[in-house]
Formats: structure tokens, sequence, C-alpha cells
């Protein structure tokens, strides 16, 4: 059995460390396709797993990246055969499975999403799983009836990997978008994003209020907390919010008023074990609904060894948009 690089999380009574390591591929676990990984992507949960700030890792050692495109390389699995490019989001990699910060993975292909065919491998990663995400944010808004003439959308963390996605994306089909973001210097980026409102996160930052003035017809949440109070709190009458994430906390600090006075929908969004017929419409729709110019705009390209210092800019809010690790 050959000998990979991988970064690896191991645990000792002194905490948690992770380096650049080579790994045996003999001590992969279980799974019925291997694949060559060529890109992976660093997520906010990857930061959180890489700096040990919240129990992500449920194993040790652990090899962390939640996500994946590359090149199927063996395979026992009916679906997929040697040469096959696969892309791999959630199902616990990085967190209880090995994951995609390693030359090779070895996982069910029960998990595993065929590339699309207008795309690379370094394409999937860009969109990675904060903009897969994003997607499966904008079909539960869709399939809520949130047509273009409903109102303007909100967009909160904007400046972020999911955020950042999901401007661009609601831009493309046509909806008005105020995006949320606590670094006024991005409002350039975000406006060549397709944001038509730039709002600062302050406004969203006070103690709601049970009921404010409506504002926008709903919107993608990323952030959480108060942020996400404020926004159910100026949601039109009938309309609802996708939450998908928790940087800023995971408590919601909100009542039932927006529920029961106004009609609104809170939409809870899962990227992790989402089912296979969910991500295959969310890649194919990926292919056509986000403008390839503008996510190559919001992306960045590290290699496997860069990611160790990427994490914790990522925790801190540091990190632009979309980071693509280049495996090998």
């Amino acid at each position: 059995m050959a000998k990979f690089k991988a970064i690896v999380i191991e645990k000792s009574d002194a905490g948690q460390k992770a380096a650049l390591a080579d790994f045996d591929e003999k001590d992969l676990m279980d799974g019925d396709v291997t694949v060559r990984v060529e890109h992976s992507t660093l997520n906010y949960k990857d930061g959180l797993a890489l700096t040990g700030k919240a129990p992500v890792v449920r194993r040790f050692p652990m090899i962390p990246g939640v996500d994946f495109a590359g090149t199927v390389e063996a395979s026992s699995h009916p679906d997929w055969k040697v040469g096959d490019k696969a892309i791999l989001n959630g199902w616990g990699t990085g967190e209880t499975h090995l994951g995609a910060y390693a030359e090779k993975a070895r996982v069910k292909g029960d998990w595993l999403v065929r590339l699309p065919a207008s795309m690379s491998t370094r394409d999937a990663m860009a969109i990675g799983t904060a903009g897969y995400t994003a997607m499966l944010a904008t079909m539960a808004l869709q399939r809520h009836g949130l047509t273009l003439d409903r109102g303007p959308l909100v967009v909160t963390g904007a400046a972020g990997g999911v955020g950042s996605v999901a401007v661009a994306i609601l831009a493309e089909l046509g909806y008005q978008v105020a995006a949320v973001t606590g670094r006024p210097q991005e409002a350039d980026y975000l406006k060549g994003l397709g944001a038509g409102e730039i709002i600062d996160r302050k406004e969203l930052a006070g103690p709601p209020k049970p009921l404010a003035k409506e504002r926008w017809a709903g919107g993608i949440d990323a952030v959480g907390s108060t942020t996400l109070a404020n926004v159910l709190s100026m949601t039109r009458y009938g309309g609802a919010v996708a939450a998908c994430g928790l940087a800023g906390g995971m408590d919601l600090p909100t009542s039932v008023a927006p529920f029961i006075l106004r009609g609104v929908c809170l939409l809870g969004i899962d990227s992790v074990m989402a089912p296979i017929k969910l991500r295959r419409e969310a890649w194919k729709r990926l292919e056509t609904d986000l403008d390839r110019q503008k996510l190559a705009a919001m992306t960045t390209e590290i290699g496997l060894s860069g990611v160790l210092e990427a994490a914790p800019r990522i925790v801190a809010g540091q990190v632009r948009g979309r980071v693509v690790v280049k495996i090998g």
C-alpha cells in the first residue's frame, strides 16, 4: 500500500494538533470507492475542525476536509468505474469519516455525485460545500414561492463563502439582492457579484424587536443568532428565510411573532445529509445558475500546506469568497 500526503489531526492530553504528514493507504476507512483527490476547498466548518474552536471532529486521528472532487481510482460500487469524475460534500467526512485534505479518499459510492460535464474538479471546489449549500437555500426559497415579483431578498454574511455564491446565484436569477456584511471595504466586490444594496451588519446587531418594519421578501442567512432574529422580524408577510450557518452563534433570540403574525417561515438547510436526489438537482442547477466569471472573481487558490495557515483566518471572518485547495 502506498503512502500519500494528508493533513492529520491528532489529539492528546495537551489538546489537538493538525499537521501535514505521510498517511498510509491501508489506514483509510471502509468504503467501496477510492478517489484520487484533485481539489478540495476551505469551508467555515473546516476552519472550526482545524482550530478546535468547535467539536467538529468526532474521532482521532482525523483527516479533515468536508468536500472534494477527483477521479475514481478503484471501485466495487456498481455506479462508479475507474476514471469517473466525482464530487463529495458532507456525509460526515472530516468529522467521523476520514476527509478531503489528502491525496486519496475512500468513501461510499452512494455519497458521490457525478461531476457536471461543463465543470473541472477545480470549478466544482470553487463552488464547494459553501456554494452547494447556497444553491440548496435558493431552491428552498423558490419552492416556498418567492418569485421575483415578491420583492428583494437579503443575504447575511455576504462576503463569506456561502454568502458570496448566494449573492451571485440570486442576482443571476434576477432577484434584487441586499447584501449584509461587517466589512464595508467589500462593497464593490459584492456589487460586482450582483448586490443592489449593501447593509452594514450593525443594522442587524441590536436587540431584535418581535416585529420590525418589513424590508424584504426573504433571504439566506449564514450567521444565525441575533442577525437571523432581526432578519426574521423584518421579513414581509408570507416570506421565508433559509438558515444555513452559525458564524454568529447557535442561539436564536426571537419570538413567535414573525411566524404567527406575518406567516414567515424559517427554512432549515442541511447540506451534510441531504438526499442524493436533492444533491444532483443542486449541482445541475449550479451548472447554469452561477456565472462562472463571478465564481472566478470570488475564488483564490492555495496548496494543501496552506490550509493550516488559512484555517484561523476563515474562523476569524478574514477570508473573502471561496478558497480552492489544490491537492498534490
